[in-house]
């Protein structure tokens, strides 16, 4: 006999004989389980695994390129394919098979375009629907089904929309950020979605924020405090798995640069602690993917950047090496099919 659902612990785990598949349970509902790897790696790749991309950027002209890489592996990043319209700082999402980049700073201004692909293949993005506003500058994360989209920019957004990854259409309304501000660091689990940081306009004594703040994706509302970064910075990159999330660096102030990695544990909340250094530690506008080990941030400007570094999610320490973007750029999303949402 089950327990009526009231009665469930949180994180309890059990085989679902209708659907043959594990399930866990959180925030009220069961959960799908993923059991398997997401292996889109090549046959001339040391270590085949899951595939992480980056999608258009800013050189300052715009882009619209998609770059992907192995993630268990290292080396140069190679061509996928192209963006409906040249853009960068969109925000970026998907789960195990299709990946989503939402908005972006476009020609002559701003996009609502929200673009999908399938990871498993190479080709040119196509047409998904709209976000409820205009924007760039903004970030997205997701879990197996939804891809929640929040901030930008044009002007300054605190809106929060959603999607459901595996169809097409519009945006619609999931709540507001707890500000209004250009965000381009975020993350999460299955069951939270995380932003982090970010710059709002007007304030030229403290141009950037320390705010860390959640939602529960399942649901719809506002967003939650969560803690604070160590630094206000904001033009970091965000990536992790379902227990740590890991955000690269940033921008501190219009002369400095923040080239701290520090992170945060997704199911609790509190401040960030620090995690590392990078290898540039004076650059911003980078992007960020991840697999269930290791945290990859690529690109950034001041000098625009091809560069690709990463981490080993598990343990703490400096970033390492990774390869080069084909296009020097910054502001180019990152997503990948193994992120902690999955």
């Amino acid at each position: 006999m089950s327990l009526p659902p009231s009665e469930v612990p949180q994180g309890a785990i059990r085989f679902n004989t209708d659907s043959q598949r594990l399930e866990f349970y959180a925030q009220g509902e069961w959960w799908v389980m993923s059991t398997d790897t997401p292996n889109l790696g090549r046959s001339v790749d040391t270590t085949p695994g899951a595939r992480g991309m980056f999608c258009g950027g800013l050189t300052p002209g715009r882009k619209d390129e998609l770059d992907y890489i192995n993630i268990s592996s290292t080396g140069n990043a190679i061509d996928f394919g192209n963006l409906s319209v040249s853009r960068g700082g969109g925000g970026t999402a998907g789960d195990r098979s299709r990946g989503l980049l939402m908005g972006g700073y476009s020609v002559p201004g701003y996009s609502d375009t929200i673009d999908f692909w399938t990871f498993a293949s190479t080709g040119d993005a196509t047409d998904f629907g709209n976000l409820s506003a205009t924007r760039g500058f903004c970030q997205a994360t997701s879990n197996s089904t939804r891809a929640i989209n929040g901030g930008g920019w044009n002007p300054a957004s605190d809106v929060l929309d959603y999607v459901t990854i595996q169809s097409t259409g519009n945006a619609v309304d999931f709540g507001n950020l707890s500000l209004a501000r250009e965000i381009d660091c975020a993350s999460g689990s299955p069951t939270r979605g995380i932003w982090a940081g970010g710059i709002s306009p007007g304030s030229p004594a403290s141009p950037s924020h320390n705010i860390i703040e959640f939602v529960t994706i399942a649901t719809l509302g506002n967003s939650q405090d969560f803690g604070d970064l160590a630094i206000a910075s904001w033009g970091g990159s965000g990536s992790g798995n379902a227990t740590r999330m890991i955000m690269f660096g940033g921008q501190s102030s219009p002369s400095a640069y923040d080239g701290t990695i520090s992170s945060i544990t997704i199911a609790s909340g509190g401040n960030a602690v620090k995690f590392g250094d990078m290898i540039d530690t004076t650059a911003q506008g980078r992007g960020g993917c991840s697999n269930s080990t290791r945290g990859v941030s690529g690109g950034h400007n001041e000098p625009v950047s091809t560069e690709i570094e990463y981490v080993e999610i598990a343990t703490e320490g400096n970033s390492v090496d990774f390869g080069d973007l084909t296009v020097a750029r910054f502001y180019a999303s990152g997503v990948s099919n193994a992120h902690g949402g999955l």
